[in-house]
């Protein structure tokens, strides 16, 4: 079995199927998906080789009407119910990455 290393400190899992269902709503116009807008607000880098991971997951079958589910994998037990048109700096700070050294 081989390994490779990351230099992750945490993964933000969001759901592919809220952020389908949404067909954006987060960014500057509201046309961006929720992981493609957290990319590019929190400044992580990219790959493995980011200090955090962002990355979209199948169904997590929370299934909100308006909304796209987001778990930090460091908390795993709080998830949230990201409404579209949320300022995505609340966002990133509710998930842990704001303020932080990552």
């Amino acid at each position: 079995m081989k390994t490779v290393r990351a230099q992750w400190r945490t993964a933000i899992l969001v759901c592919r199927k809220c952020t389908k269902k949404l067909g954006g709503g987060f960014g500057e116009k509201g046309g961006t998906s929720l992981a493609k807008a957290l990319r590019a607000e929190a400044g992580l880098g990219k790959g493995r080789k980011a200090s955090a991971g962002i990355v979209e997951v199948d169904c997590l079958k929370v299934c909100p009407k308006r909304g796209v589910v987001a778990v930090n994998a460091a908390t795993p037990r709080e998830w949230l119910v990201i409404a579209p048109g949320t300022p995505i700096e609340e966002v990133r700070d509710r998930l842990g990455l704001g303020g932080q050294a990552y």
